[in-house]
């Protein structure tokens, strides 16, 4: 029996419990985090009343951090060891997520999202080194795959079923979830986080020594042309992306006539459910915990730039869908789920890209330094995201109801929210449709389309004119 039984095990890699413990931290980690930003752009125009290009700016800033600090904060950990670094991280990421619940004024906003982004910073590259150092090549694969699915995961259940609860009673609510969810994780941290294995060349190193290899890793890549114009043609996409969380969520919390899809799951399910801002990230979410495995499997042997330049064309045909949309849920979904098609086709063969290009002496680097598609992605699509949505959908559209009240002899104050003056003007009899008609929400799309053609049209000159020679 004992003979029969042994190969059965030897089928299913076993991890030590760290791994299951920052599998767990990951889940509620990236919960926490896509739970708030499902709402953040939308609770930082309609509750907190921030112009778009004040939450623009801060997304703009922000999100960088979180994409570029992990490029140090891995280098960091390796020194001062990552149990202490954890517990920083969750310090850092509960009082953060508690302060921007109390916070009303811009200044005080900013600061308490850049402690959380810092925090969140420092959390990303602890988990993923954690698992790196922990495993070896029998169940690296598999132990990575968990990883992933753990934070879509955390991203699909957080803003589908926590994020409407906690709304309905207050939004502050969600940020205090969140600082719950992450604080609290310093007692496990503590009680039952063992230190991987450090290596021994590291450990003799002073900390000066340890920030001046940075620098230097940092340099040695910047020197290496070919990689970086490839990072921020790559980012192309992702200024794309990041409308996911920005003029998305501004435009279906306004605009997005949802009752089709209300009756037609509340006819099924017998649930009063209505859908929100929060389920476009499940959305996202949801399409690749169902599809990235098989959408893998189609394109493992497939070469890796035809693929992600496929994936390129297919995100950017969601986002052009958006532009037909014009309150319509359906082709709304379509164009997400399809956006969503494209990144799942595009995402694993760029990571599997840079491991093929990056030197072998120097490939742990190069992965890190891979991360800086969201630094220059989520900047440069939140400043212009969120200045595209205010002159071509929320400034015309307030014109518009301010000019139809004064003809009636009513007013609308200046400085106001666009979902205020939308239901200050249906207060008034001006129907939504007719806003919309007024504003230009396609043209958003279109323009952010036309980057994902850019970042098409550059990658195959990249291959033309670089990779081939």
């Amino acid at each position: 029996m004992e003979e029969t039984l042994t190969p059965k095990r030897r089928l299913l890699p076993k991890f030590p419990k760290v791994y299951w413990l920052v599998i767990l931290f990951e889940f509620f980690e990236r919960g926490s985090y896509y739970g708030m930003m499902s709402i953040l752009a939308v609770y930082l125009t309609d509750q907190l009343i921030f112009s778009e290009n004040q939450a623009g700016n801060v997304l703009g800033i922000i999100q960088p951090i979180v994409y570029f600090l992990p490029i140090l904060a891995g280098a960091v950990a390796d020194k001062l060891g990552y149990r202490r670094m954890l517990t920083i991280a969750f310090a850092l990421l509960g009082i953060g997520y508690f302060l921007v619940s109390q916070a009303t004024e811009y200044t005080t906003i900013f600061a308490s999202l850049a402690i959380l982004a810092v925090g969140a910073g420092i959390f990303k590259p602890i988990i993923s080194g954690t698992i790196a150092k922990v495993t070896d090549e029998t169940n690296s694969t598999l132990g990575f795959g968990i990883f992933y699915w753990s934070i879509n995961f955390g991203a699909f259940l957080f803003p589908l079923l926590l994020v409407p609860f906690l709304k309905s009673i207050a939004w502050n609510y969600v940020f205090i979830a969140s600082a719950l969810f992450t604080g609290l994780l310093i007692i496990p941290t503590i009680l039952f986080y063992k230190e991987p294995v450090k290596e021994t060349d590291k450990d003799k190193e002073t900390i000066l020594k340890t920030i001046l290899s940075i620098i230097k890793k940092i340099g040695s890549v910047l020197v290496d042309w070919r990689f970086i114009l490839f990072i921020f043609i790559y980012s192309f996409f992702w200024i794309l992306y990041f409308q996911m969380y920005g003029t998305v969520l501004w435009y279906v919390s306004i605009f997005v006539d949802a009752t089709p899809l209300n009756d037609f799951v509340n006819g099924i399910t017998g649930l009063n459910w209505r859908f929100d801002v929060e389920y476009v990230v499940v959305i996202n979410a949801f399409t690749i915990i169902l599809l990235q495995l098989i959408v893998s499997k189609i394109v493992e042997r497939t070469p890796a730039m035809p693929t992600i330049i496929t994936g390129f064309a297919i995100a950017t045909l969601g986002m052009f869908l958006l532009s037909f949309s014009s309150g319509n849920i359906w082709i709304f979904i379509c164009g997400l789920f399809v956006f969503a098609f494209g990144e799942m086709t595009a995402h694993p063969k760029y990571i599997s890209y840079l491991g093929l290009i990056a030197p072998a002496d120097k490939k742990a680097t190069y992965l890190g330094f891979g991360f800086l598609y969201g630094v220059f992605g989520s900047f440069i699509g939140s400043f212009l995201g969120s200045r595209l949505y205010s002159s071509l959908v929320s400034n015309p559209i307030i014109d518009f109801i301010r000019a139809t009240l004064e003809g009636q002899g009513n007013t609308l104050q200046h400085n106001i929210s666009l979902s205020e003056a939308v239901r200050i003007g249906e207060s008034f009899g001006i129907n939504r449709a007719e806003m919309l008609i007024n504003g230009n929400p396609s043209g958003v799309w279109l323009i952010f389309s036309f980057f994902g053609l850019f970042a098409i049209f550059c990658l195959v000159l990249y291959v033309r004119f670089v990779v081939r020679k």
